[in-house]
């Protein structure tokens, strides 16, 4: 009996089941819609100490920071889906 190596690479994207890719998108985009996030958070409830003095003022900006790191991730998630974010309607637009 002669012993055989195992091998661990992977095969290339091309030839992987497009189930395998869409498990590995959604992967990528729960950690990066959590990093953000709490990073977003972390960095607005920074700035909120140093800031204001207002508990509703704090918890204010620490949202918008947690909101602007969501909406940061979902914006790259949508580039990642092969989506484009939506065009919202102009009100200068006269076609709509």
């Amino acid at each position: 009996p002669t012993d055989r190596a195992v091998r661990t690479t992977m095969a290339p994207p091309s030839e992987r089941p497009d189930a395998l890719t869409l498990d590995e998108k959604w992967d990528r985009t729960i950690d990066l819609l959590l990093r953000r996030s709490v990073y977003g958070g972390l960095a607005g409830a920074t700035a909120a100490l140093l800031l204001f003095r207002k508990a509703t003022s704090r918890a204010a900006v620490a949202a918008f920071g947690m909101g602007t790191g969501f909406g940061s991730a979902y914006t790259d998630a949508s580039r990642q889906f092969s989506g484009t974010v939506p065009e919202l309607p102009s009100a200068m637009d006269p076609t709509r």
